[in-house]
């Protein structure tokens, strides 16, 4: 018995060294010392977990945009609303949108265990298991090295989500203002926009567009039409990119040029009035290792962007990835 103590309290001090050592800044190493079997341990279980469902993918993609932008990249998102805390989940740009909660408990029971105790913060989980998604649906091509050592936040904000997450039906100015807000750039918008390569929207998201937008094609929308009715149909869902929707690709792209885009703030990248960013659409729709570039770099630069990761003794590190300790 005071064998196994010792070895706990040994197990925490390394961990408390190797957290200290790396006090503010990230590090793609930041858990090869105090627990080297956690990144494997991610992979592991989103891959199952998109065999089991390949949307599953997009959604944690997904998950780790929502949470970035929204007070940086600290887990808050996942926070359940209790009689203390108003939570982003049912904020109406992510009640009904955001999912894969259940998945990312899995990961976080499975790397606690494996590491004997929470060392892997939520938010880092996050950052992983969107770039193993990416990875597991594209190919290597996608995969980065995640820049990790984030804490946990222990507050969430409800209307940070509103003012912060751009919506579907945003113009170019709006998307972009949103992005420069955190520190990012015409090159990240559309590079990060990409992720719409995979994954699905609600009829709610789109209808405006098919029925009224303009710089749309005629058949594209009128096939739409059947899934997203003028009325009812809320929440019917059509893929984001309908050439593959369950691959990692530039056919997203390729679609904004042909003006398929299925959301408004998707097809306002592309308007043909040969823009820098029409340019990047086009240079992404032809050169797969082009994009694949900007987008590896701009989703490390999110995971990096304002306001910074809470790190060293900021935050904490969750027990539950839903709720704050103690």
């Amino acid at each position: 018995m005071a064998s196994h103590i010792v070895h706990y309290c040994l197990l925490m001090l390394l961990a408390m060294l190797t957290i200290s050592s790396h006090a503010t800044t990230l590090s793609p190493n930041f858990y090869n010392q105090v627990c080297p079997q956690a990144l494997p341990i991610v992979k592991s279980i989103v891959q199952r977990a998109i065999l089991r469902e390949r949307r599953m993918g997009a959604s944690l993609l997904r998950l780790f945009f929502h949470d970035c932008f929204v007070n940086g990249c600290d887990g808050s998102v996942l926070l359940d609303d209790t009689p203390n805390l108003i939570g982003e989940k049912t904020a109406l740009p992510n009640i009904g949108s955001i999912r894969g909660f259940d998945v990312v408990d899995q990961i976080k029971a499975a790397v606690d265990r494996a590491c004997k105790s929470p060392v892997v913060s939520c938010a880092d989980i996050l950052a992983i298991a969107a770039r193993d998604s990416v990875a597991i649906l594209g190919g290597q091509l996608y995969w980065y090295k995640v820049l990790l050592g984030r804490r946990d936040a222990r507050t969430a904000s409800k209307d940070a989500v509103v003012s912060n997450l751009p919506a579907p039906f945003s113009s170019f100015s709006e998307l972009l203002s949103k992005f420069q807000s955190h520190g990012l750039d015409l090159k990240d918008l559309v590079a990060l926009s990409g992720a719409h390569t995979i994954g699905f929207a609600k009829c709610t998201t789109f209808r405006d567009r098919i029925y009224n937008d303009t710089n749309i094609d005629r058949k594209f929308a009128s096939s739409l039409k059947g899934t997203c009715p003028r009325t009812g149909g809320f929440n019917n869902l059509a893929a984001l990119d309908r050439a593959t929707p369950i691959t990692f690709d530039t056919s997203y792209y390729t679609a904004l040029l042909r003006k398929r885009g299925l959301l408004h703030s998707d097809q306002e990248l592309y308007k043909g009035d040969g823009s820098e960013s029409d340019k990047l659409v086009q240079q992404y729709s032809r050169n797969s290792f082009y994009f694949a570039a900007h987008f590896k770099a701009s989703m490390i630069k999110m995971g990096n962007m304002k306001p910074k990761p809470l790190t060293g003794n900021a935050g904490e590190i969750r027990t539950n990835c839903r709720k704050v300790n103690g």
